[in-house]
């Protein structure tokens, strides 16, 4: 235990074939990278946080568009407002679900104390930057390329604090955790959308806008 203490808390000596990894992977104790790899997801929490609040601009904006249409007798422009809408919060649910999921990862580091900890933690945290990485690509291409680099670091962490307790990762429990995250994080955010978010006229629901929901 004391060894893991020493690598947790105290940069270690670098041997020369140390420093030749270190050139390729983030330096420093785990605890350390850790705590950065916690930074930087942060960032993209408050990122994502920011994008959110432009949607709902926006989402408000083609929502009076719709509703005045609908007060001109305008159908034909009311549900392309009204598909254009749909779209719109589609990007929403996306977003917000991303960042409750990041929020749910990030408090899940944040109790990391023991070598144990980093294994069971990390493997399904690096599942769900996955996942959200491959969603937001097509929204926020700058986020596809940090969440990759935070999913770097914290693959290195992984690797580095299984070699050094000799521990077998269980892919196949990981995934399950992380499905768990990614479903209880789609759910707030569909909750969440439904408290801010007003509801369409009925006049205005086609079919093709809810089959794209």
């Amino acid at each position: 235990m004391s060894k893991f203490a020493d690598k947790w808390q105290k940069p270690p000596t670098p041997t020369v074939g140390e420093r030749v990894k270190e050139a390729v992977r983030p330096p420093g104790p785990l605890k350390q990278r850790l705590e950065t790899a916690v930074r930087q997801i942060q960032v993209q929490i408050t990122r994502l946080d920011s994008t959110a609040n432009r949607l709902r601009e926006k989402d408000s904006g083609i929502f009076n568009k719709v509703v005045t249409a609908i007060q001109k007798h305008d159908m034909s422009h009311a549900s392309v407002y009204a598909n254009e809408l749909a779209e719109i919060r589609k990007i929403s649910k996306m977003v917000t679900q991303a960042k409750v999921a990041l929020e749910q990862i990030v408090l899940r580091l944040n109790t990391v104390q023991e070598l144990g900890d980093i294994v069971v933690t990390l493997t399904p945290a690096m599942a769900v930057i996955r996942n959200v990485r491959t969603g937001l690509g097509t929204v926020l291409p700058e986020a596809e390329h940090e969440m990759g680099e935070i999913n770097g670091l914290l693959s290195s962490i992984l690797v580095d604090a299984g070699m050094l307790g000799g521990y077998t990762i269980s892919f196949e429990a990981a995934s399950e955790d992380a499905e768990k995250i990614l479903s209880e994080a789609s759910a707030v955010a569909e909750q969440r959308m439904k408290e801010k978010l007003p509801e369409l006229p009925l006049e205005t629901k086609i079919p093709t806008t809810e089959s794209t929901s």
